[in-house]
């Protein structure tokens, strides 16, 4: 496996935040690629990424963050800032502080959101992205369903108790999947504490404005999106998800047409970007910016 370094940024109030570093070969002159950024999911952090990253970085280099209140970044002090606005402020420090200039940003769910964000404000930044089963309108039925378990503090003796403590609430996004697969998305997930128990790697208190948002008035992220055309662009969507629609997916190409989609059988939300087919169209899409 490729060697990361663990770093770290300050938020613009002061909040330590941690990201992985993955140097990628070293690079010189113009035809210096750009920086690929990986944002997570909601109760997500930087493991996310363990199997992506390590490919990706035999060619470029990948920085993986810890978002606020996941992992090995700070909790905020106040549960509002767990918000996709201040996520992407976070965000725009750490290219200040690293002086990224271009990056190809891959988002899973509100990764996805977030790199919509990023795109109204520093658009002429973000060389590709690869958006992982989000977009702009969000299903009510998925919203539903991640509002039942986000922020409960559940807690397992063992990682065979965690691993099947996860597949009981996502088997319908991963079927089939053998014990292995269930321990290695536990050990993504969750950390081993200083009492033996193993729980979620999140501030629970990221539930909190999340709970707040109101799935039958949601803003329009649109004009979003559509400031990502001129880009390479690719939209990954599992076939059962429940948060990304097929409508939406296929208005969101009808509106950016250069972006291309895909669409993996046998996956709900969101696909671990572990799967053959998510690896190719990266890949692909990587090509495309050179």
């Amino acid at each position: 496996m490729t060697d990361f370094e663990d770093r770290f940024w300050s938020g613009r109030d002061g909040l330590k935040l941690h990201f992985r570093d993955y140097p990628g070969p070293e690079q010189t002159g113009e035809g210096t690629r750009p920086v690929i950024l990986c944002l997570h999911g909601l109760t997500r952090n930087a493991r996310d990424f363990d199997v992506l990253a390590p490919r990706l970085a035999a060619k470029w280099r990948v920085i993986c963050t810890d978002m606020r209140g996941r992992g090995d970044s700070e909790y905020a002090r106040d549960s509002a800032s767990y918000t996709p606005p201040q996520y992407c402020e976070d965000v725009l420090a750490l290219l200040e502080q690293e002086a990224i200039d271009r990056f190809v940003v891959i988002g899973t769910s509100l990764g996805g959101l977030m790199a919509m964000g990023l795109a109204t404000v520093i658009p002429e930044r973000i060389a590709g992205v690869v958006i992982n089963d989000v977009g702009p309108r969000l299903e009510p039925d998925g919203l539903e369903r991640i509002k039942d378990y986000v922020g409960q503090g559940r807690s397992y003796p063992t990682w065979v108790h965690a691993a099947r403590g996860i597949e009981s609430t996502q088997a319908l996004a991963h079927p089939g999947h053998s014990l292995d697969f269930w321990i290695g998305m536990a050990k993504r997930l969750m950390t081993l504490t200083s009492n033996g128990r193993i729980v979620f790697d999140y501030d629970m208190k990221i539930a909190e404005p999340f709970m707040d948002f109101d799935v039958d008035n949601q803003p329009d992220l649109w004009p979003a999106w559509e400031a990502l055309a001129g880009r390479p662009a690719l939209v990954l969507r599992g076939a059962h998800s429940d948060v990304l629609s097929h409508a939406t997916l296929e208005e969101m190409v009808r509106r950016v047409p250069e972006a291309e989609a895909v669409t993996l059988k046998h996956v709900g939300h969101a696909p671990t970007l572990d799967e053959p087919e998510s690896v190719a169209a990266i890949e692909r899409l990587l090509d495309r910016v050179g």
